[in-house]
């Protein structure tokens, strides 16, 4: 793993959920003038809040992931910022309502059968409850599992500063917190699914779960939201090639009547993905933009 995070093929990193229950995920479009598209992309990728960057391929010059701890957060600090960055000449939002699946659950099939097996022991039983968002004053162990999400209690108490015995009890707070997900990442174009794509559709009110369902059994799903906006229902899967994206429409269309796709968009370029910034090469570059402590 070490020879492989070195050569920025993979990283392990927390994030924050971004679950509508505990906070506000937004999608925001944006459009920038050609000549300045670096110049805005470097100003969107310095606000912690946007905490993924895509360039798009379609009727929209940029994509934004954001996430903040509420709608008058996202309508008081980030908009704002966006408004001030010069080149940036339109933008509008739409909200996650429901986050039905998040990348944290993406699998990419490398493991065998035994050693899914091996690797679900591992993990801890879930909490009946969450413990709520934990204080600013333990952001610095939040940030610190953002740059890496295997850091022990000892390695943080040396980042950080703190005393190794308060370092291991916060920490113990923050994953009980429920706030964070952790996720392995992978460098996309040596992935095998080269290809991202993400479709905006209508979905009636009653077949949302269903259509959240079938496509979990599709193909490789990376998001599947319900949002506001022009459309109620987005999902993002990674391809093999760009012709996977007719039998994928194909499929879900079938098994979800009365479903209708508003449109569906390719991505040209990831610049920033859950707060790491990436090559172009979709390799990560190891500069990581650390969340921002709530404030408060």
């Amino acid at each position: 793993m070490a020879a492989v995070a070195g050569r920025g093929l993979a990283w392990i990193t927390a994030h924050l959920l971004g679950d509508p229950d505990e906070m506000t995920l937004s999608f925001v479009d944006a459009d920038c003038e050609l000549s300045r598209r670096q110049e805005v992309e470097d100003a969107l990728c310095a606000i912690p809040e946007v905490v993924s960057l895509e360039e798009s391929a379609r009727n929209r010059d940029l994509v934004l992931t954001v996430v903040t701890p509420s709608w008058a957060a996202f309508t008081r600090t980030v908009l704002p910022q966006l408004a001030q960055i010069p080149g940036l000449v339109r933008y509008q939002s739409g909200v996650c309502t429901t986050l039905h699946t998040g990348a944290d659950s993406w699998e990419l099939d490398a493991l065998s059968p035994q050693q899914r097996a091996r690797f679900r022991k591992l993990q801890p039983p879930p909490a009946g409850t969450s413990a709520g968002p934990p204080p600013s004053s333990y952001w610095p162990i939040v940030q610190e599992l953002s740059r890496n999400g295997r850091a022990t209690a000892t390695e943080i108490a040396q980042a950080t500063g703190l005393h190794p015995v308060t370092a291991r009890r916060q920490l113990n707070r923050v994953l009980e917190s429920g706030t964070l997900a952790f996720r392995c990442e992978v460098a996309q174009d040596y992935s095998g699914f080269p290809v991202s794509c993400q479709w905006f559709v209508d979905v009636p009110p009653d077949q949302r779960l269903r259509a959240a369902a079938v496509l979990r059994q599709i193909g490789q799903l990376r998001l599947c939201a319900s949002t506001t906006g022009t459309s109620n229902f987005t999902f993002i899967m990674w391809l093999r090639s760009a012709s996977d994206v007719t039998d994928v429409e194909a499929a879900f269309l079938a098994a979800v009547p009365g479903a209708r796709i508003v449109e569906s968009s390719l991505t040209v370029k990831f610049v920033k993905r859950v707060g790491w910034m990436l090559n172009t090469d979709t390799t990560a570059t190891g500069e990581v933009v650390v969340p921002r402590p709530p404030a408060g």
